[in-house]
């Protein structure tokens, strides 16, 4: 690890997080990365939006829809026309 993450916390918040982490068999620093590291893969947007043109591919793939046919489907789509 290069680098710290400094936080300041409850006392009593802090005993139940380490209770649980070694529960779980791990450190609180252990907690704390994976924590963080879940947070950062859910919420950075490049990985939403590279996750949303992927479900979009496979949608397009799965279905009907054929390029003579996009210009309609996106005038449905924002109509609301289904």
């Amino acid at each position: 690890m290069k680098k710290q993450l400094i936080i300041r916390i409850d006392e009593e918040l802090k005993s139940k997080f380490s209770k649980i982490a070694r529960i779980e068999g791990k450190t609180t620093s252990e907690k704390i990365r994976e924590l963080v590291s879940n947070y950062t893969a859910e919420n950075d947007f490049a990985t939403i939006v590279d996750s949303l043109w992927d479900r979009i591919s496979e949608k397009i793939e799965s279905s009907e829809f054929k390029l003579e046919n996009i210009d309609r489907k996106i005038k449905e789509t924002r109509s609301g026309k289904k």
